[in-house]
């Protein structure tokens, strides 16, 4: 029950109670007493229709009271929570994505109109905030690029020295591998940093989505082959949708590794494209160990893998997802996965092209 419900409530009773009260003690002094002292004076049957007269007049009018009360008292509170009610649907409507945004003000400096300001001096501070773990992020990505690229020079020309002892060789070619990782996480990192706040434009134009989930399907079978996964296009409609054609395929690609690297040896990974009303329909599936339902509601998140077997075992930095799911908000879609009976499906729906 809401506070104004309450409220309304709570002046309903208390002023039915009141009216109560004044009629009791309207009766008593009008009716009671004056039927005594009739006794005396042989007028009962006057004081009677005396006392039926004030029972009527206490019934009506105190009726129709209890309903303007109860109205009134509901439009009065109403009326006085109706900022805490602006006030709330504001704030829920406030994410990281816009902090700046500031709940309008009513300017008549009461407790609420105080309570809106305190509020939009916090979501200042916590723009600024986030404005400098941005700023963190993206220069300490930047200043990591450097080194990386040296070391990843020098590294391969080590291993282009022909007396090389194959001892030596393996150790160069690890950390060769472990550079690249590292590599990969900054590239990240810096595109998501860049993608919050806003650094990003993306080059929209009407695109062929299935020639870029044909180019994928290509090469998931390659990244498929070592395992012995078996990679099917269970259909492909030709569809037109407008984006960025580098940045899609960077989602396809990302989806792919994923459905190779997180099933079985042996298994399935299978593509498929569909028209679905005035969206395309992209899924992607793979025959790996189920998510469960807690790790799966955060699999978005950045850097977060819930599979303790698979971070070991598994080359990745988990950032995939995370880029995959700014790629299609970036393209006005939706993107959900859903893991059930060895079976993981990612379905990614994309408006389609004007006309398309």
């Amino acid at each position: 029950m809401t506070i104004r419900t309450r409220l309304t409530l709570w002046y309903a009773a208390i002023f039915s109670v009141s009216l109560l009260v004044i009629g009791i003690a309207m009766y008593s002094e009008l009716v009671l007493e004056a039927r005594a002292k009739s006794a005396h004076h042989h007028r009962a049957t006057v004081d009677d229709d005396a006392g039926m007269d004030i029972t009527q007049i206490i019934f009506f009018y105190g009726g129709s009271a209890i309903v303007v009360g109860l109205l009134g008292g509901w439009w009065l509170t109403r009326r006085a929570f109706a900022p805490v009610a602006a006030l709330t649907t504001a704030a829920e409507k406030i994410h990281e994505g816009n902090l700046t945004q500031k709940i309008p003000r009513s300017g008549n400096g009461d407790e609420l109109d105080r309570l809106t300001e305190v509020f939009n001096a916090m979501t200042a501070r916590l723009d600024g905030s986030f404005q400098r773990i941005r700023e963190f992020t993206l220069h300490a990505s930047h200043e990591l690029k450097t080194p990386l690229t040296i070391l990843h020079g020098e590294i391969e020309t080590e291993l282009h020295a022909e007396n090389l002892p194959p001892v030596q060789r393996e150790k160069l070619c690890g950390q060769l591998d472990e550079i690249q990782r590292l590599t990969k996480i900054v590239d990240g990192l810096t595109l998501l940093t860049k993608a919050d706040a806003g650094q990003i434009e993306l080059k929209f134009a009407p695109l062929a989505l299935a020639e870029i989930v044909r180019d994928v399907f290509d090469d998931a079978q390659i990244l498929a082959k070592p395992a012995n996964i078996s990679v099917r296009l269970a259909g492909c409609e030709k569809i037109s949708v407008r984006g960025d054609k580098h940045r899609l395929r960077q989602l396809l690609l990302n989806l792919a590794d994923n459905a190779v690297k997180y099933n079985q040896p042996g298994g399935t990974v299978e593509f498929s494209l569909c028209r679905d009303g005035a969206d395309a329909e992209l899924k992607i599936s793979n025959t790996g160990k189920n998510i469960p339902p807690e790790i799966l509601a955060r699999v978005f998140e950045r850097f977060f893998r819930g599979d303790p077997a698979h971070n070991s075992a598994v080359d990745g930095c988990g950032l995939g997802l995370s880029i995959a799911q700014w790629i299609v908000t970036a393209h006005h879609g939706d993107i959900h996965i859903a893991s059930a009976e060895n079976r993981t499906i990612v379905t990614v729906r994309l408006p389609l092209a004007s006309g398309k």
